[in-house]
């Protein structure tokens, strides 16, 4: 099993990164896909997730309109669309994949710096 995150980075304020998670070894499309971040000093939080058939999407209120998730089960692929950053975005970014309590896989995460 690995998932496998990627576009992380440096961007200013007001800027927009797009995160991708590229999923192997088990059968994403059965799977809960969503992402999480942990700043420095504090706890992982929920950013975003999405049904294994797409659909109704879940956002934490801090990213609300400004962050978009999405997926492609041909690719085994999850997306993180983040606009309008700000500096309170800055954290690890990590990729989640949930079927049970026994299928549950965690990326290794990517750094995402929002600094001018």
């Amino acid at each position: 099993v690995q998932l496998v995150e990627s576009g992380g980075g440096l961007v200013q304020p007001g800027g927009s990164l797009r995160l991708s998670c590229a999923a192997s070894g088990f059968a994403f499309s059965f799977f809960r896909m969503s992402w999480y971040r942990q700043a420095p000093g504090k706890e992982r939080e929920l950013v975003a997730g999405i049904p294994s058939g797409g659909g109704r999407t879940k956002y934490a209120d801090s990213v609300k309109g400004r962050f978009t998730i999405s997926r492609d089960n041909a690719r085994k692929t999850v997306y993180l669309q983040m606009d309008n950053l700000n500096p309170e975005d800055t954290a690890v970014y990590y990729c989640n994949a949930v079927y049970d309590r026994r299928n549950d896989f965690w990326g290794q995460g990517t750094q995402v710096t929002v600094s001018s």
